[in-house]
């Protein structure tokens, strides 16, 4: 394959990731940056300077912080807690919709994302952990990971579950469309805020800029402070395999994932602020969302993980069952 074959099936992976893997590098060489592959990553982080030229205007901010935070919820809460530990359920209506809003994070598809994130959680600060900080270092696990060839295929045989939804499947395979559609959608809102609404101050190029690419960006950004910072930066509660922490900070800007030594001692819990003071905004929202019967089944945290973790003796099985025989309650 000439060096201009392989650039041009790369370039088509950026619209059909399964257009043509052999391109892909194997073995060592896999696990080494392709610069050709992540140019669109790096074009939304240099469309931000364009805003020396657009300005800003309130509205434009106003669409940057709200589509970064609805964006962040559709990670936490469903990319995360749904897709990758299917820690409540929903129904296939509400499933598609905000796996389409996930999509929208420019974070690749739904079962892409639930298939390494489950890796994670098998491999946790091991050498097959690609964005483990304690094997990597904290730029690998921050934004190296993803831009090599080992971590560009969807293992399907981790979510198994999910594939027999052909909607998630297409969304999988084509994770630009959806960030496409957004990016051209903002573009019209903005030329049309000018056109009929002129006192807004704003402009398709602006509202593109602040609601695309800025909000995409510190999305980015955001997340990948869960796979770099939180398994530096904290504290631990629990006792767990790997060397993940707890972040209030980090809790706050991911709107609940900053929990994640608590996380980790319980993946499969809808809430990962396990106590009442930790903040978890997305399982708040979770929440609310059951009362509206938009989710139910939300997977609780045990008692006895809560014991554990305020330092209490908790007893052993085989205790349990002793306590049991001798007739405790």
């Amino acid at each position: 394959m000439t060096a201009a074959i392989k650039v041009w099936q790369t370039i088509k992976l950026w619209f059909d990731s399964e257009s043509d893997t052999r391109v892909l590098a194997s073995g060592e060489n896999s696990r080494k940056l392709n610069w050709v592959r992540c140019v669109p990553f790096f074009l939304v982080h240099l469309a931000c300077l364009a805003v020396l030229w657009v300005g800003w205007s309130p509205v434009a901010v106003a669409v940057c912080i709200a589509l970064y935070f609805i964006r962040m919820f559709a990670i936490t809460a469903f990319y995360h807690r749904y897709f990758s530990h299917r820690s409540f359920k929903t129904n296939r209506f509400w499933q598609f919709c905000f796996a389409v809003l996930g999509n929208s994070a420019t974070q690749r598809g739904p079962l892409w994302w639930a298939a390494h994130h489950r890796k994670h959680h098998k491999h946790s600060d091991e050498d097959e952990d690609l964005h483990s900080p304690m094997q990597h270092g904290f730029w690998w696990s921050h934004l190296g990971w993803f831009t090599c060839d080992a971590a560009f295929k969807t293992d399907y045989s981790i979510v198994k579950e999910w594939t027999k939804f052909p909607e998630l499947m297409f969304l999988n395979r084509y994770d630009i469309l959806v960030p496409i559609v957004l990016g051209v959608s903002l573009f019209g809102l903005g030329e049309a805020l000018a056109f009929w609404l002129p006192a807004s101050g704003t402009s398709g190029a602006q509202m593109f800029v602040w609601g695309f690419c800025i909000s995409t960006v510190l999305l980015f950004h955001g997340t990948f402070t869960i796979n770099s910072l939180c398994h530096t930066w904290g504290k631990r509660r629990f006792k767990t395999k790997d060397d993940s922490r707890n972040n209030f900070w980090l809790a706050l800007i991911t709107l609940g994932e900053g929990w994640h030594n608590n996380h980790h001692r319980f993946a499969v819990s809808a809430k990962q602020g396990f106590y009442w003071w930790e903040i978890d905004i997305s399982y708040y929202l979770l929440k609310v969302m059951s009362w509206l019967g938009i989710v139910w089944d939300l997977n609780p945290v045990p008692q006895r993980i809560l014991d554990e973790g305020r330092g209490q003796r908790v007893p052993t099985l085989a205790q349990q069952l002793a306590h049991k025989t001798k007739g405790g309650v």
